[in-house]
C-alpha cells in the first residue's frame, strides 16, 4: 500500500512543530514527487531576516536544487496552511501539479479563501488543489500558537523565542494547563 495523502501531511505537520518551537509561525511543508519527499521547509523568515522564507518558498527551494531544475512538473506540494499569494506565484512558476493543504487561510489564502490565483484562467499554468487534509489537527496547531502570542502580549511581555518554544514544544495536553494559568 502506498504513501497517502493523510501520511504526507503528517510530515509536513512535523515540520510546523519545528517552525513552533524556533518561535516562529507553525506551518510546514513538503513537495513529492514519484513517492519520495524531494523538499522539504518550515516557516522562518523571523531567524533568516527574510519575508519570503515561508515553508512552501523553502520547500520549493529545496526541491529545486535537489532536482537541479527551477521546474518541478509532476510534482505535489502539501502544505498545513492553505497558501498566500507569493506562495501561490511561486508554485505556478515552479509548475507544481498538485497542493494539497490542511488549514484554510481566510484572511490571505490565495487557492480559495481569498483569492482563485491557482486556476486563474488568464494564466499559462494551474494547480489543482485539495483542502482539509488534516484540518482540525493543522488549524489547532496554528490556534494553539497564536493563543499562546495573545497570551503573552496581553501580559505586556516581548514575545521571545525561547518563551514560545517551551509553550508549544509540549504534547496538546501540556499546552491547555500552561494556557490555564496564563489566562
Amino acid at each position: 500500500m502506498g504513501v497517502s495523502n493523510i501520511d504526507w501531511m503528517r510530515c509536513a505537520l512535523k515540520l510546523a512543530h519545528r517552525a513552533a518551537e524556533q518561535g516562529e509561525v507553525p506551518v510546514g511543508a513538503v513537495i513529492v514527487q514519484k513517492g519520495e519527499i524531494i523538499g522539504e521547509g518550515w516557516n522562518q523568515p523571523i531567524a533568516l531576516h527574510d519575508p519570503t522564507a515561508h515553508a512552501e518558498i523553502q520547500a520549493l527551494r529545496a526541491a529545486a536544487s535537489f532536482q537541479k531544475n527551477y521546474r518541478l512538473p509532476n510534482a505535489t506540494l502539501y502544505c498545513t496552511l492553505e497558501p498566500c499569494v507569493m506562495c501561490a506565484g511561486a508554485m505556478m512558476h515552479a509548475r507544481i501539479e498538485r497542493l494539497i493543504f490542511g488549514a484554510y487561510d481566510i484572511r490571505y489564502g490565495a487557492a480559495v479563501s481569498q483569492f482563485g490565483l491557482l486556476n486563474t484562467p488568464t494564466l499559462n499554468h494551474h494547480v489543482a488543489w485539495e483542502a482539509g487534509v488534516l484540518q482540525e489537527e493543522c488549524t489547532s496547531l496554528l490556534q494553539t500558537f497564536f493563543r499562546a502570542r495573545r497570551a503573552l502580549t496581553s501580559a505586556g511581555k516581548r514575545i521571545e523565542a525561547a518563551t514560545l518554544q517551551t509553550l508549544m514544544s509540549e504534547h496538546p495536553l501540556v499546552q491547555q494547563c500552561v494556557f490555564q494559568h496564563i489566562e
